[in-house]
């Protein structure tokens, strides 16, 4: 029986930027956060960030589960998948393409979280996709789209179908594979992404109730998005600076040292 490899202990905070580091330290904690509600397939998605000011982004080292990578762990590539700074991990290539795709074309975007959760993934086994049966599915069927399975996204070709499919969304739901979120900030992503999974989470026991459905009326979901700038406090994105310091509290008590 061969021992565990150790992680390397090493913290970079002195060798980037200012912004860099606070996008470093973001992003570990969105990827804890991920670990801390079990939405993880051991080291098989990501999240991404882009570092501002800069066509660079941030990736998980491939080969860490989420509740291990901090801050100095995260491997930083440029568009065309090339490391930008030593380290001994290598990023996953699906990622990259699903990731990059989206940094691409979508220069709003600051930050994109894919994962494949039983519910979401079920969900997008579903022909006719989120079902506007709750409050969550309100805000999320508001800026929804889908992208067709194409298999394990190893393929470049793929990325201008991606890129079509998602247009101006911020969620986006890949059939038989699992769900995405892109948005400006890390915290408004994060919270896309826990109110995508809760409208799949919602959707699935209704479903398993057995009994008649009650879908919210069109004239409701044409409004969803005043009614989201009208409690998120915003008329941009999620209101996630809201709840990122609450989640960074719980997240010091639960999961800390991802500041590293």
């Amino acid at each position: 029986m061969t021992a565990a490899q150790a992680i390397p202990d090493v913290n970079i905070k002195d060798q980037v930027s200012a912004a860099e580091w606070q996008t470093r330290v973001d992003l570990a904690a969105c990827y804890r956060l991920i670990a801390l509600y079990g939405w993880d397939d051991l080291i098989f998605t990501h999240i991404s960030a882009k570092i501002p000011g800069v066509d660079e982004f941030l990736i998980n080292p491939f080969g860490l589960m989420f509740h291990e990578i901090t801050a100095s762990s995260l491997v930083k590539i440029d568009i065309s998948g090339k490391k930008l700074m030593d380290s001994p991990y290598e990023i996953n290539p699906a990622g990259y393409t699903i990731h990059s795709a989206v940094h691409e074309v979508r220069h709003d975007v600051g930050c994109v979280v894919h994962i494949h959760t039983p519910a979401g993934i079920a969900v997008s086994a579903q022909k006719q996709g989120l079902l506007p049966l709750s409050q969550q599915s309100l805000f999320v069927l508001s800026s929804l789209a889908y992208h067709g399975y194409e298999g394990v996204a190893l393929h470049h070709e793929e990325k201008a179908r991606l890129q079509a499919d998602l247009g101006d969304k911020n969620f986006m739901i890949l059939p038989n594979h699992g769900l995405l979120t892109a948005s400006a900030t890390i915290a408004d992503t994060f919270l896309m992404m826990f109110t995508l999974q809760r409208a799949c989470e919602a959707q699935i026991m209704a479903q398993s109730g057995g009994g008649e459905l009650i879908h919210i009326p069109q004239q409701i979901l044409d409004g969803a998005k005043a009614m989201i700038a009208g409690v998120m406090k915003s008329a941009q994105g999620m209101g996630g600076t809201l709840a990122w310091p609450a989640l960074l509290r719980k997240l010091d008590q639960q999961m800390p040292g991802y500041a590293n």
